[in-house]
């Protein structure tokens, strides 16, 4: 090449460089090189505003949730019925509203199983001379008394049991205390023979269904059911001593509920209940009642029991009727009854598949729209459900009136997307918050942070009651400590919480006990079913001045606004104590840069329920079959540790000034996915939805891991140490592979 070339290409090179700085120079905004960045620059790194979060608890108003209350519960609102469509209405109305409405509002409809009693052939239990000359002596009340105006509403379902199915049977009563199967097994222990009996449960102890299926197990051919003064009223019976003159269930009240032992829509397990969905035969359906069921008021219930015949029943079985409770079978001499008289329960339920529907209200985050804080309560009741469930809708109601307005004046939008659940056919089985986990099951499961469910928002007014997965717990507790109890302006939530209910931690010390979710309300398939972290929140009654098994006017007529205002919150300050602190935990969740959920304390909850198992006898009879729990220890271990090194890695992520969105994304993401680490779809083949490992369900006493404990109790019948080997190995697993979730990267 010539010299000539050489210097033509240094002059061009030098000439384009020169032109690059120049362009480079005058194009870069002055004061900063970020200026002239997208916008999302500017806002991907902000954290939760606390001054945001104080705003909106200053803006919750107690007498907003009392007006809420007093319009959901004005009417009775069973699933699918004229009251449960005027609340989609309302609740559409409200999240559509231009002022203080959310971004969007939908209704998702699905065709569920149901069943109904029917209107014109009336449930009962009777007791007769039958035959030829069949005479008819007793008959239970048809519907609950009226002691407010409330209970005379024409839309006010008789008491039925949901899912029972229709028919006559007759035959000899007996007592068979909770009709869990040792009852009815004592009494076969006891030499009477059920089979043809008509069994008289009371509620509690086992699952409602259960007693029902427990008893067509020994033969028994009819059951009803009943909930005594003992269990749910401090053993006051009398009208004077009942509502309307106290919070306690009058006589003629009773318990209506689904006879369902699964959840969700039962013809359609694991698909949404669409027109396209296949449907499994009515013949295949598991857990419902085979034997005709129903409930009766203990008014009904003493004239009953107390005038049974037979041996007299075990102390633990005694309740507050007012005698001595006998076992039967059948009548004694002298009684009200002839000692020949049988007990017949009249069933005429019908099953119907119906459209219910959800109402879902969304709120699009501001830089994680793909990230969902998930908040719900279902909104059908059995009467007028002003505690169960309006109480929380009311809340809920506020919550977003509140929210709605901040995002309207453009004062505030998420982080993250938020999306509210109104579910429907909750009371038949959790059935609107199943379809819906079922319909959307890939999306969920991708894209869920945590969900917040607040049912019954006030059992009563004395403190709040948590319950939660270990993560939940730290969320939980810095809510509560910024909310002010009702009670006294010097003391927080939290310190009431922990006055009330508590537990020593290793790790903290004395703090509230935050309990461990079950399937009793629309959390159950979020948990058990998808992984997602979540937590109900509540306040509730003072243990140590009643033993009451719930609210005593639950699922009966009295379940009312007035029942609400006058015994249970008057001034309905527990309510807005339930929406300020469930409020907080939602912004928390939706707002805060890193999650505010403590992965370490997962630890805690694995050492305790490893400590049952390592221990007495369950231990030693474990030893003796060549069964080591040495694996299960290590990979607790393992998990303790790898959960105390990710958050130092946070720790090391707060310190910096500016961390990178994709490290933030990164523990965000590891965080959100640790329930799903737990998650086994194989491990109980028998149990719909059931597929965490941690918290499924068990039959078993044992405090320990669930498949460990059933296996374990199970063995000491059958011998079978393969399965225990088995459960164990589920469990073990299960610890290793959310230890490996949290791992850095490399």
């Amino acid at each position: 090449m010539s010299w000539q070339k050489i210097l033509g290409a240094v002059i061009g090179g030098a000439l384009l460089l020169t032109a690059g700085i120049l362009l480079g120079h005058f194009a870069i905004p002055k004061g900063g090189a970020d200026q002239g960045a997208p916008s999302w620059v500017q806002t991907v790194g902000r954290d939760l505003d606390e001054s945001l979060l104080q705003s909106f608890m200053d803006q919750v108003e107690s007498g907003k949730i009392r007006e809420n209350l007093k319009a959901l519960a004005s009417r009775p609102h069973m699933a699918t019925t004229e009251g449960d469509e005027a609340l989609v209405k309302l609740l559409l109305s409200r999240w559509q509203d231009q002022q203080t409405g959310l971004d969007s509002a939908s209704e998702d409809v699905y065709g569920a199983f149901l069943s109904f009693p029917d209107p014109q052939r009336p449930n009962s239990v009777a007791v007769g001379a039958w035959g030829p000359n069949s005479s008819q002596i007793f008959t239970s009340r048809r519907s609950e008394k009226n002691v407010t105006a409330d209970q005379a509403h024409a839309d006010v379902v008789q008491p039925y049991a949901a899912y029972a199915p229709p028919g006559n049977p007759r035959g000899r009563l007996v007592y068979a205390n909770q009709g869990k199967r040792s009852d009815y097994q004592k009494l076969v222990q006891m030499g009477i023979d059920l089979n043809g009996t008509i069994a008289i449960t009371r509620y509690g102890g086992a699952g409602r269904a259960d007693k029902a299926v427990n008893g067509a197990e020994f033969d028994v051919a009819g059951v009803v059911v009943y909930t005594d003064p003992g269990d749910i009223n401090d053993g006051q019976a009398s009208e004077e001593e009942t509502y309307p003159n106290s919070w306690y269930m009058p006589p003629s009240g009773v318990e209506r509920g689904s006879y369902n032992g699964y959840f969700g829509d039962l013809l359609t397990p694991y698909y949404p209940a669409k027109e396209f969905t296949y449907r499994i035969k009515e013949s295949e359906i598991q857990g419902i009642p085979p034997i005709p069921t129903q409930p009766i008021g203990f008014e009904d219930a003493k004239t009953l029991i107390c005038n049974l015949a037979g041996p007299v029943a075990p102390v633990a079985w005694q309740g507050s009727l007012g005698c001595s409770y006998h076992v039967g079978p059948g009548f004694r001499t002298g009684g009200q009854f002839p000692n020949t008289s049988d007990v017949q329960v009249n069933v005429h339920n019908q099953r119907v598949i119906k459209n219910s529907s959800n109402v879902m209200g969304f709120i699009r985050g501001s830089e994680e729209p793909d990230r969902y804080i998930l908040y719900g309560n279902h909104r059908d009741s059995w009467v007028h459900g002003a505690i169960d469930p309006s109480s929380g809708t009311a809340v809920m109601l506020e919550i977003t009136r509140v929210l709605g307005k901040m995002l309207k004046e453009g004062k505030w939008r998420p982080r993250r997307s938020i999306i509210f659940g109104s579910w429907g056919a909750e009371e038949f089985g959790l059935i609107g918050s199943t379809e819906y986990t079922e319909e959307f099951y890939s999306k969920l499961r991708e894209r869920s942070v945590a969900y917040i469910n607040v049912d019954i928002s006030v059992f009563a007014n004395a403190t709040l009651r948590a319950q939660g997965t270990p993560p939940a717990q730290s969320v939980i507790f810095a809510a509560a400590k910024q909310v002010q109890t009702p009670a006294s302006t010097s003391m927080s939530v939290y310190d009431n919480w922990r006055n009330h209910f508590n537990r020593s931690s290793p790790s903290y010390g004395i703090i509230p006990s935050l309990g461990s979710l079950g399937a009793g309300s629309d959390y159950a398939s979020f948990i058990h079913y998808l992984g997602i972290t979540s937590m109900d929140i509540a306040y509730t009654y003072d243990r140590s001045k009643t033993s009451a098994r719930i609210y005593p006017a639950y699922h009966t007529a009295f379940d009312t606004f007035d029942y609400a205002d006058r015994f249970i919150d008057p001034g309905f300050t527990s309510h807005q104590a339930v929406a300020r602190t469930a409020g907080n935990v939602l912004l928390r969740l939706a707002d805060s840069l890193i999650l505010p959920l403590n992965v370490s304390d997962y630890g805690e909850k694995l050492d305790e329920l490893y400590s049952t198992a390592a221990q007495g006898n369950f231990l030693a009879t474990l030893t003796a079959n060549n069964i080591s729990l040495g694996p299960l220890k290590a990979a607790i271990g393992r998990f303790k540790s790898v959960a105390a090194d990710f958050n130092q890695r946070i720790r090391k992520l707060k310190e910096e000034e500016s961390p990178s969105p994709l490290q933030i994304r990164m523990v965000n993401d590891q965080i959100m996915l640790l329930e799903r680490a737990f998650l086994n779809p194989k491990a109980f083949p028998n149990k719909y939805y059931y597929s965490h490992v941690i918290w499924a369900s068990k039959s078993s006493d044992q405090a320990t891991f669930p498949g460990l404990a059933d296996a374990y109790a199970s063995a000491l019948e059958t011998k079978d140490w393969d399965q225990v080997r088995k459960h164990l190995t589920i469990a073990v697993q299960a610890v290793e592979s959310a230890a490996s979730s949290l791992e850095a990267v490399a």
